[in-house]
């Protein structure tokens, strides 16, 4: 069993939190910390976690073995070299920083101390995205000629202005870094590098005056092409597709339940062989993620992001990020 400390206990740590305790037997929250303890403190009582009363302290603490960060995005950096410097295993949430040269930082200070580095994109643990890398991988979809994600949330038509959430310095390029970077994730998993980007966003609803509305156009390494949409004012939608020359492969609905995979016909005037779909409803990603960050730790497999995927997150992340109102392709470092 990994004692892990939990930093960062608003909605999404909590919900971390939520996805293992009491029920795993790989992973458990004994303590943490966060930036506002009495609002934590009825919560972390029922877990049964021990709130410190910082960041610092809780690297002191030798039994704890590792951290998880649902942090503030610019707190990232500092944060995972602190926890290398102090020996602890590191999990953090996406994004995973913001610059490539932080990145980069952050993953020499882990490797230096010889601990293990996760990250939380916890949609490449569906069985529903594993089955898709699996046909893109033997080659099943045929030369794939265009990817397209896109993932929406209502939560920017209810963050005020002035929440670190809608900081421009914290998430830059509107539901990039809590959405977009997701799907960023999951093309750079199934189709390797991207090469450049262009991007619009604007503000459309978001009360706070945030950017709402994201577009990106990609163009990767190997000469596929690539959008992706991020909504932060509007419904919950998920969607991911890969449209390949021999059939069209794709993931729906907010939770990854519904896969679909489309033939195209083998000749002129023949029809397509019908199309399947399957549903699968109830999987927990983020306990998913969570253990194996913990079999990681224990030697047992290697996490499935590798440092160098991190990095060109990040990179890919930035470009976005820069390509913002220049009307034209920014290539990613």
């Amino acid at each position: 069993m990994l004692n892990a400390a939990i930093i960062g206990l608003g909605r999404w740590g909590q919900t971390l939190v939520g996805s293992v305790q009491g029920t795993s037997g790989l992973l458990r929250f004994t303590s943490g910390a966060t930036g506002n303890r009495a609002r934590a403190e009825a919560f972390a009582a029922t877990a049964g976690i021990a709130l410190r009363d910082s960041y610092r302290e809780v690297l002191a603490d030798p039994a704890v073995e590792a951290v998880v960060l649902a942090t503030p995005h610019l707190q990232h950096a500092v944060q995972i070299e602190a926890a290398a410097r102090a020996g602890k295993h590191v999990f953090v949430e996406k994004p995973f920083t913001m610059s490539k040269a932080s990145a980069e930082a952050a993953v020499a200070a882990t490797e230096a101390a010889g601990v293990t580095l996760a990250l939380g994109h916890n949609r490449r643990f569906h069985p529903h995205m594993q089955r898709l890398r699996a046909l893109v991988r033997a080659g099943e979809l045929g030369t794939i000629l265009h990817c397209h994600g896109e993932m929406s949330s209502p939560t920017g038509l209810f963050l005020p202005k002035g929440v670190w959430r809608t900081d421009p310095e914290q998430s830059p390029a509107g539901g990039m870094t809590g959405l977009g970077i997701h799907l960023v994730d999951s093309m750079i998993d199934l189709f390797g590098e991207i090469e450049a980007v262009a991007c619009q966003s604007v503000n459309r609803a978001a009360p706070s005056g945030a950017q709402d509305t994201t577009s990106v156009m990609l163009r990767f390494r190997s000469g596929q092409t690539g959008t992706l949409l991020a909504f932060t004012a509007t419904a919950p939608v998920f969607r991911f597709a890969a449209y390949g020359a021999r059939a069209v492969a794709s993931i729906a609905t907010p939770t990854l339940d519904a896969f679909s995979l489309e033939p195209a016909p083998s000749a002129p005037g023949q029809p397509a062989p019908a199309a399947t779909h399957e549903t699968l409803a109830g999987f927990d990603t983020l306990r998913a993620e969570l253990e194996a960050f913990a079999r990681a730790v224990r030697g047992e497999a290697p996490y499935p992001i590798t440092p160098a995927e991190m990095i060109h997150g990040v990179a890919v992340l930035e470009a976005i990020v820069a390509a913002v109102g220049r009307d034209r392709f920014v290539t990613v470092a």
